[in-house]
């Protein structure tokens, strides 16, 4: 039962101070912003999300430093989640990035880059925009480097917040690691649906499966929500029909692809072809994976095992975790996978009601899985 609240813009209820006087009334900038946002007024309905956020996939502790970065987009999420942070007493600042720079962000600010290396948990919550995937891998490199237990939520909206972060991660973990136990010992993954995708991945076994089940430990960063187990595969052989989504800044201008999909053909582990009866989704994608010398490369195969999940909903953050196949060209995640190549783009794409098979063995059949959890 949603709980009717009175709809107000939340920097109608903040008003950030504009002059060199107000701002030292408030004190630093790191002060600014953290009382900015302990001060504003949420929609209540997020307050459970928030909790899963911080209490079971993260479990933070009450001592413990946490980071939390957003924007004005997201401000009232963020919000919501700094509530439960006070909450349990966890010590934490609070960045809005408008505050900081102007966006599109050219390089993370450094008054963040600085936080994180004395944090413990970091949060970044905000929408993404054209061309900032530099500095998104600027901070996730502190992360990886000091073992952050860092939720990435880009793109996270009240959707989301009301669906996906409402999930039992505790039972999608227990799925995550049935099904990265079968996968680790396989050579490789086939994938098809009625739609037309036909794929198979053969699988390095030198190369890592991560499972980010919504469970965030220092080993690996997670997206939230979660729900995925993934690898850099060997190679990729085959069609793969997108009526999902596709990711990056692309997903808010094309949203939902299902009246009119985006068919990819790989050879090699290379992108070879793109169609789409949408020719300015086809043109973007292609000159997206065609950025560097990897961005045309699968960098990523992955299997969303969020099975609370029952539609694409055309967003990419969410809709990855979906329970079937995806893959993503570009950046492998190569700190983690152990792949030894690299790119500066990476894009996820999402198909719908998959068949698996786990070499011989199915695991999933017009979308619902056969493994139990």
């Amino acid at each position: 039962m949603s709980i009717p609240v009175e709809r107000v813009n939340p920097l109608d209820q903040a008003k950030i101070p504009t002059s060199r006087t107000e701002r030292e009334k408030w004190g630093t900038q790191r002060e600014f912003s953290t009382r900015h946002l302990s001060q504003l007024p949420f929609d209540p309905e997020y307050t459970p999300g928030a909790f899963n956020a911080v209490n079971v996939c993260l479990r933070v502790q009450a001592g413990e430093q946490v980071c939390v970065i957003t924007d004005e987009a997201t401000i009232e999420i963020a919000a919501s989640i700094v509530r439960e942070l006070e909450k349990l007493g966890a010590p934490y600042h609070a960045w809005v990035l408008e505050e900081l720079a102007e966006r599109p962000l050219k390089d993370l600010p450094r008054p963040i880059l600085d936080d994180l290396e004395n944090s413990q948990v970091s949060i970044f919550a905000v929408q993404a925009q054209t061309n900032e995937l530099r500095s998104r891998i600027q901070m996730t490199d502190v992360v990886n480097r000091r073992k952050i237990r860092h939720a990435h939520m880009v793109n996270i909206n009240r959707q989301i917040m009301l669906e996906g972060m409402r999930a039992d991660f505790q039972k999608v973990d227990r799925l995550s690691a049935k099904v990265i136990a079968m996968v680790r010992k396989a050579s490789k993954v086939r994938a098809k649906t009625a739609a037309g995708t036909d794929l198979t991945a053969d699988l390095n076994s030198n190369y890592k499966w991560l499972k980010t089940s919504g469970i965030i430990t220092p080993e690996k960063w997670g997206n939230l929500p979660g729900g995925e187990i993934f690898t850099t595969p060997g190679e990729v052989n085959g069609t793969f029909v997108i009526d999902g989504v596709v990711g990056d800044y692309l997903c808010a201008k094309f949203g939902n692809l299902q009246e009119h999909p985006l068919t990819v053909r790989m050879k090699g582990n290379r992108l070879t072809e793109a169609h789409s009866e949408n020719r300015e989704l086809e043109n973007d994608f292609w000159k997206y994976t065609h950025t560097d010398e990897n961005s045309d490369r699968v960098g990523e195969f992955a299997i969303g095992t969020n099975i609370d999940l029952k539609e694409v909903i055309g967003q990419i953050l969410q809709d990855e975790k979906y329970p079937g196949v995806h893959i993503a060209f570009g950046n492998p995640y190569g700190a983690h996978t152990g792949a030894e190549w690299n790119s500066t783009t990476h894009i996820d794409v999402v198909g719908r009601k998959f068949n698996i098979w786990v070499d011989d063995e199915q695991i999933m059949r017009d979308g619902k899985f056969l493994v139990e959890a």
